[in-house]
């Protein structure tokens, strides 16, 4: 008996030691980089317990402003101390005597300490060159004074430049055949996802030193400077934003209280975005909360679009001869043919009913349309290139059909071929309702379209990539939309009938005759089809163009999900027009 229970120990340990022994040989050779479910790098592990490191820039490229500024980041030069410091005499008198701080409070942070850090923060103490200079020719071991990066956890265009995070499984499924730790920061919206794999670090830059299980140097003091070998990296992604009107844009958002909706301002000579605001802003803690919609730009969603569509409708309506400057309409009728209680504007000519936003002219002049090709509305949307989508787009480097904006959605007209067949449908699409939709930066590219006497561009957020070194190492030059085009004639009518928008003294922009630009615009008021309170929410637009007479800017103003009484963005466009002319008129002085 006792040697079958010797026998059946022995199996047991055994058995004990294989599993051991396995488990051994899966920590040692099989999954050394990922490790259980959650994908642990154990080599990683095993460095970052035996040393200690300041990281210094985290290696990922950068985004940057038309002239050349960061946007996403700031260099500080800080004061680096390691704790090691603390179990060693320093000169910490001296070293206080430099920057001007007292020298208690220097050994008091090295005190209390468990890994490098720089002096002062999460507010670090910014040092001067001479000051640099003067701690560094001590040579202190542990005392470093070196360039900070520091990325910017609020930083203007939030949504249109995007998020990073760690994401392993992400990461793995993005780049299969990359070699990446999977502690990587990897862009998860806007351009940092877009640009992500040239984005992408090729290491770190940072002060390394090995330590013992005390936290005690291990090889003595010496701290090691580590940096990436590749010195083109990383890059950076040179954006079309320009700082001082972006800055403007983002001021006066929140000075109007925009809570859901926002600006687009694009160049029209290079059609690019000069500024992007999107609101409601990114709740950092919990960007992708349903509920809050702070990671989403809105800016590039199709929304509700309302009277900015009667555009599309007259481009058709003036090809079609259906805009014969002896004809009129009943604008006292709404669409329906029934008496319009509100609106009493009586018979109005062509110019005047979209100067006045009249909606029985152009469900009217939809539905005759309808009659002549049920496919006529789709296609002179695209025409002006508001169903999009208009983001640069073509094949770059190693990457073919690269896109700018990812997250872009296409505009509709309607959703059903059965829908353009019904005139009840075509009337309220006529009037941009029904199932219309768009984004805001398409409705600003089709205005930029018309500026430009009917040539429609792609939009770019970005002009180049560079090398660390600033030369370049690809450029995003202009390139045109694909499709059909309206003639110059055509633009030349609609861009007469935007400024009549303005200087009609009932039009619907009349309130920008004192401008100093001369703006050309549409007013829409989108019928949400939601409540709030009892009360129906619309979205509100005006976008345009101006100065008039030499077209520069196209600009887009949105609120969405307001009530009838509340939420114009007339003030807005007024403001920002305004805003630009000053900048203009600054920057010549300063040429």
């Amino acid at each position: 008996m006792w040697r079958k229970r010797a026998i059946a120990w022995l199996c047991i340990c055994l058995l004990m030691f294989s599993v051991l022994l396995g488990r051994l040989v899966q920590l040692q050779l099989v999954s050394t980089e990922a490790f259980t479910n959650r994908q642990i790098n154990l080599l990683e592990a095993s460095v970052s317990q035996r040393s200690q490191e300041m990281v210094l820039d985290t290696g990922r490229g950068n985004f940057l402003y038309k002239n050349g500024s960061p946007i996403t980041h700031k260099s500080l030069p800080v004061l680096i101390l390691f704790p090691f410091l603390k179990k060693m005499d320093w000169d910490s008198k001296k070293i206080s005597e430099i920057i001007g701080v007292s020298e208690y409070s220097l050994r008091h942070a090295v005190e209390n300490s468990k890994d490098p850090f720089a002096f002062g923060d999460p507010k670090p103490f910014v040092l001067t060159e001479l000051q640099m200079d003067e701690i560094n020719n001590l040579k202190i071991p542990g005392v470093f004074a070196v360039e900070k990066k520091y990325h910017l956890t609020e930083n203007p265009a939030e949504h249109l430049i995007g998020i990073t995070g760690e994401n392993a499984s992400l990461l793995r499924k993005r780049y299969p055949n990359k070699e990446l730790s999977s502690s990587t920061m990897i862009g998860l919206t806007g351009m940092e996802k877009s640009f992500d794999e040239f984005l992408l670090p090729d290491g770190k830059s940072k002060l390394v030193y090995h330590v013992d299980a005390t936290g005690g140097p291990l090889f003595g003091i010496n701290v090691k400077y580590v940096e990436p070998a590749n010195p083109f990296y990383p890059v950076n992604i040179k954006t079309t934003i320009d700082s001082d009107l972006q800055s403007l844009a983002e001021e006066l958002a929140d000075r109007y209280g925009i809570k859901k909706g926002g600006i687009v301002l694009l160049d029209i000579q290079s059609n690019s975005v000069a500024a992007m605001v999107s609101r409601p802003s990114i709740n950092r803690k919990d960007p992708f909360n349903e509920s809050s919609g702070g990671a989403v730009n809105v800016m590039m969603k199709q929304q509700i679009m309302g009277s900015v569509f009667k555009t599309v409708v007259a481009a058709a309506a003036i090809d079609y001869d259906l805009a014969k400057p002896a004809r009129t309409f009943d604008c006292s009728k709404k669409i329906n043919g029934e008496p319009d209680l509100q609106f009493q504007y009586g018979m109005l000519d062509f110019n005047d009913s979209f100067a006045r936003s009249c909606n029985n002219t152009f469900a009217t002049l939809a539905k005759e349309l309808k009659e002549i090709d049920p496919n006529i509305l789709e296609e002179y949307a695209d025409k002006l290139s508001l169903t999009g989508p208009v983001g640069w787009k073509g094949d770059i480097y190693h990457f073919s059909d690269f896109k700018q904006l990812q997250e872009e959605d296409k505009g509709r007209i309607f959703l059903s071929e059965n829908e353009k067949k019904d005139l009840n449908f075509v009337g309220l699409t006529g009037i941009g309702q029904h199932e219309v939709r768009a984004t805001p930066l398409a409705v600003a590219n089709m205005m930029a379209t018309i500026a430009r006497g009917g040539k429609k561009e792609m939009v770019r957020v970005a002009s180049k990539i560079e090398y660390k070194n600033r030369t370049s190492l690809l450029e995003f030059n202009k390139q045109s939309l694909e499709g059909e085009t309206i003639s110059p004639y055509t633009a030349m009518k609609l861009q007469k009938l935007l400024r009549e928008v303005v200087i009609n003294e009932n039009g619907t922009g009349r309130w920008f005759q004192t401008l100093p630009y001369e703006v050309a615009g549409k007013s829409g008021t989108g019928e949400t089809g939601r409540m709030e309170d009892g009360h129906p929410l619309y979205n509100k637009w005006f976008a345009g163009y101006f100065p008039y007479a030499n077209p520069k800017y196209a600009l887009v103003t949105v609120n969405l999900g307001v009530t009838s009484d509340s939420g114009g963005v007339n003030g807005l466009f007024a403001d920002l027009v305004k805003g630009i002319y000053d900048y203009d008129h600054n920057q010549k002085i300063k040429e």
